[in-house]
């Protein structure tokens, strides 16, 4: 089960993040996770969203260069060491992470790592092998971080 993320280049000047929320927002496509790193004068956004493949198609629309990529959402235990034993399992298969974002789903007990690697079936074996739980986009869609806090 895998999950699938719009990664989209972008300059890194004021706006473009509001064009690509724009449009998002007016095919009222949700955005569940997003992340934003700049180098110089370029970077990229990865978003996770409740509709891939209409996302992509809505950025392409209004001429957005984006790239719907497949990655492996894997559900981690929230405590010291949850994150290490899963990169580890990574790294002793020699399957390197091109690029990762995490977040909490409840505190002290799940958390979601949401990797990038060029070699997606070596290390989705090598996941549930060892006895991790992977996420499709549906199911990241679906979760509410923090659901029992009150604001």
């Amino acid at each position: 089960m895998h999950a699938y993320q719009l990664t989209i280049p972008a300059e890194n000047k004021p706006g473009v993040l509001a064009r690509v929320t724009s449009t998002l927002s007016h095919e009222k496509i949700n955005i569940r996770a997003t992340t934003i790193s700049s180098f110089g004068d370029k970077g990229f956004f990865n978003l996770i969203v409740d509709d891939p493949g209409r996302a992509r198609k809505a950025l392409q629309k209004e001429g957005i260069d984006v790239e719907l990529k497949e990655v492996i959402a894997v559900l981690i235990k929230d405590s010291p060491g949850g994150l290490d034993h899963l990169v580890h399992l990574l790294a002793d298969k020699n399957i390197n992470i091109e690029n990762a974002y995490g977040f909490v789903i409840e505190s002290r007990k799940d958390a979601v790592f949401v990797l990038e690697v060029k070699d997606i079936d070596g290390a989705d074996t090598a996941i549930k092998g060892a006895g991790f739980k992977t996420l499709s986009s549906e199911a990241l869609s679906d979760i509410e971080p923090f659901h029992y806090m009150k604001y």
